[in-house]
């Protein structure tokens, strides 16, 4: 087992004072902090946790090779980004076994479709290892829209917006609430299965949900793309209770 302790902390949606009060204390006593990040652009998650980095840490900033640019379809999407995981795990291997705790950072929850869980996954069984969770994007949406998401008995549904149209739609017909994550790009094909499953009336659409350029709509007047930070969140069927 390596010397030092991987600490995995969800810094939240967006708003710097909805991070925990653990989280905030693991960031600020840790040597090492590490973040993914875009080539030439800041980390959502750093920023995030800014305040709390202490003055004397070490950054450690995991680039992507690509984010949007080749399709998850593509099969080197997927082949880059296991070397880039594997890569990733490797520099924060070599800083625990030095004996020097991490912290990596992970926007919302880091086991909600979070970077961090892949690290996870390679180095766990390697190191001692623990995961703070955070508050999600869909909770920070649905609090700020002020939309009640599920009543009674309701199943909620968390669906990916990349899936195909058709299975999208199934899959509203069949949840009574649901959130859709990951737009972006896919807003023409989310809103044709949102009309399709009959449920547009109820969609609100959430930008950047909890953060300083935050937008809340109906989807019906939304168009185009939209940016990585938003989801569509559809309430529960609203049962006698």
């Amino acid at each position: 087992m390596m010397a030092g302790t991987l600490s995995i902390v969800g810094v939240g949606p967006g708003d710097p004072e909805l991070l925990t009060l653990r989280g905030a204390r693991l960031i600020g006593a840790a040597p090492v902090v590490a973040y993914f990040c875009r080539e030439k652009h800041p980390s959502q998650a750093r920023t995030i946790a800014q305040a709390h980095i202490g003055p004397g840490a070490e950054e450690l900033p995991l680039v992507y090779p690509f984010t949007t640019e080749v399709s998850v379809n593509n099969p080197a999407y997927h082949q880059n980004m296991s070397v880039f995981y594997d890569q990733s795990a490797e520099r924060i291997a070599a800083e625990l076994t030095a004996g020097r705790d991490v912290v990596l950072l992970c926007e919302g929850d880091p086991f909600l479709y979070g970077s961090a869980m892949y690290v996870f996954d390679r180095l766990h069984a390697r190191c001692h290892t623990q995961v703070v969770p955070g508050i999600m994007a869909m909770n920070g949406c649905w609090s700020q829209a002020l939309t009640p998401m599920t009543h009674g008995d309701d199943v909620l549904c968390v669906l990916p917006a990349t899936l195909p149209e058709a299975e999208l739609a199934g899959w509203l017909d069949r949840a009574d609430a649901a959130v859709i994550m990951k737009i972006g790009r896919n807003m023409p094909h989310v809103r044709k299965a949102v009309a399709q499953s009959g449920r547009m009336e109820d969609a609100m659409y959430v930008e950047r949900g909890t953060q300083g350029a935050q937008a809340i709509a109906p989807l019906a007047e939304q168009e185009g793309t939209a940016p990585y930070f938003s989801l569509v969140l559809l309430p529960g069927r609203k049962r006698v209770r």
